[in-house]
């Protein structure tokens, strides 16, 4: 080797490598630098830079060209995006465009993909609720899946730990099925979730009304201050970038706190094309990238990666890692890899309308609503599907302006306000069970435009989630009901899996390693240095937001890696 490929080869070499600038890459990246590493991180999109690079944060309806809503030639050419609330011409610019990315759907399925620095901790509706004992003792308690390797009291002090620095709004509600966090001043319930919370409480004992928990600064702290992160504004345009840093995303938090240490570089436009594996050292020793603008690969070497490149993304990237150690998949020694995908069921709402307090309206804006959390099966099986559900809730008044006339007059119709009823609503977060039939895999014959086999996708649905429906509208029916509301009505909308946001398994964590990928430490069990920490490494879904979890696994996991490697274990 010539003394240029030896000082090539030095300077892409790193002490570790981060696969993914989103929730999860950004805590790991984090974690690693605080700690001293000399850390690579790798983004397969373009650089955002907070504040500078959210071109409409700051725009007002009449500024956008169609009025936040996008053109048809744009829906029609972007379907599955399209199909996300969040996809409209303020935040488009954050979405990954359809016929850019593609993937193969051998069952409906909506792959919501933000590529760019950030991930879609740009996009996230911000929710982080713990998971609780019952969460992480379901599977062995009900026996699907695997057992996790962990419990709460495991990750508990990583959940604080990655609350504080995040900045979470929430009440100190008590309830053991969702733990308490290290809560910033809570949002306020308006007078009509008040109204339901008291008919709640006084009908069943089991089930409560509580304000969101949410990644919103409502009472700065020193440490949001550190970061340049002030005070939430409740503007409610959160998915267009906050230019105030009032909600929590690796571009307004981690990523700047990162490179503030000088041990971070970032490489947006870098594609993995699949991780190096070693036979002689047994061990992954680097990744390959291919640059997304001039299709060429370049090798990156390091002692440890973090693999963050989001759930099915990191499926894809550990099944294109073969070796001839690793022949279907780096450290897939079970058969276990891409298998057992699941997600969250938010098929059904329940709608209704309140003729109470009609001489009370909400005034301004709440980045937040009200939460249900789970109380179907919770101490016991009782129902004829497992698991459970959670759901939202919230309120408004409806309120009708005349539209009538011209010029002075229209504007002063406009101006007079009148209210009605109120609107009630809730949604469901339900729980769904992990199954070998539910997978990813590569398609060989079929390659995306970097070259790399595209992905297959097979998930659905099934009975259990057909009950859990059911169950579902039954019981907020009737809540709704037995609380005064009128017009109370249900809805299936029949999305597809994956439009909730939060696929989760492929490379789940468990105790065996001829049944599970990850070890207790996130490490995978055949390949000790690869760490996966992102929606992949799920054993099961619960019903909570699955992203403060994702944070704390990082968190928990980049600072066991670097005990490790200090102790020259990796």
């Amino acid at each position: 080797m010539s003394y240029f490929n030896i000082d090539s080869k030095k300077a892409r070499t790193y002490d570790a490598i981060v696969i993914g600038s989103g929730i999860s890459g950004g805590w790991s990246a984090k974690e690693l630098t605080e700690k001293g590493l000399k850390t690579l991180v790798l983004e397969r999109g373009r650089d955002v830079q907070h504040i500078k690079d959210y071109p409409t944060s700051n725009m007002m309806p009449w500024e956008f060209e169609h009025r936040e809503r996008l053109p048809l030639a744009v829906t029609e050419a972007n379907p599955i995006a399209s199909r996300c609330y969040n996809f409209k011409e303020s935040s488009a610019h954050f979405f990954a465009k359809d016929n850019e990315h593609p993937y193969i759907q051998e069952k409906p399925f909506d792959w919501i993909r933000g590529y760019q620095v950030g991930g879609k901790s740009l996009l996230w509706a911000r929710q982080t609720q713990r998971w609780s004992k019952y969460d992480f003792d379901g599977p062995a308690r009900d026996k699907f899946a695997v057992e996790w390797p962990i419990g709460y009291d495991d990750i508990a002090p990583w959940y604080s730990h990655v609350e504080k620095f995040a900045g979470i709004t929430g009440n100190k509600d008590g309830l053991d099925m969702l733990p308490d966090g290290e809560f910033l001043v809570p949002h306020d319930l308006n007078c009509v979730e008040k109204y339901f919370k008291e008919q709640v409480g006084k009908q069943y004992k089991d089930r409560h009304i509580i304000i969101g928990r949410a990644a919103h600064i409502t009472d700065p702290q020193q440490i949001h201050l550190d970061q340049g992160r002030a005070k939430c504004q409740h503007r409610v345009m959160c998915e267009r970038g906050c230019p105030f840093g009032g909600y929590f995303s690796s571009n307004a938090s981690t990523l700047p706190w990162a490179m503030k240490t000088g041990n971070m570089t970032l490489r947006p436009h870098s594609v993995v094309h699949s991780i190096i594996y070693d036979d002689k050292k047994k061990k992954a020793t680097g990744v390959r990238v291919i640059d997304a603008n001039t299709k060429e690969m370049t090798e990156f070497y390091a002692n440890i990666i973090f693999v963050n490149a989001a759930a099915l993304n990191s499926n894809l990237i550990l099944l294109n890692s073969t070796s001839s150690r690793f022949p279907n998949g780096l450290g897939n020694d079970s058969g276990v890899l891409g298998k057992y995908v699941a997600f969250h069921n938010y098929r059904a709402s329940v709608s209704g309308q309140y003729e109470g307090f009609l001489d009370s309206k909400t005034d301004g804006r709440r980045p937040n609503g009200g939460y249900i959390p789970r109380f179907r099966n919770v101490y016991k099986q009782e129902t004829d599907f497992l698991r459970g559900y959670a759901a939202g809730f919230s309120a408004n008044r409806q309120t009708y302006s005349d539209r009538s006339g011209l010029g002075k007059s229209l504007k002063e119709s406009l101006a007079q306000t009148t209210y009605g009823n109120w609107n009630v609503g809730s949604h469901m977060m339900g729980e769904t069970i992990p199954k070998e039939t539910n997978y990813v895999a590569l398609d060989q014959s079929q390659k995306d435009p970097f070259g790399i086999p595209m992905l297959k996708i097979n998930v659905d649905y099934d009975d259990n989630d057909e009950k859990m429906i059911k169950d579902y509208i039954e019981q907020m029916s009737e809540m709704f009901t037995n609380a005064g509301f009128k017009n109370v009505r249900s809805h299936d909308g029949h999305r597809n899996p994956g439009n909730d946001i939060h696929e989760m398994g492929g490379v789940r964590m468990g105790k065996d390693p001829k049944t599970s990928m990850l070890n207790e430490w996130s490490q995978l069990h055949a390949c000790k240095n690869v760490f996966v920490t992102d929606g992949a490494s799920m054993t099961s879904t619960s019903t909570q937001n699955p992203s403060l979890t994702y944070m704390a696994l990082s968190a928990r996991a980049a600072n066991h890696a670097v005990k490790e490697l200090k102790a020259k274990n990796l």
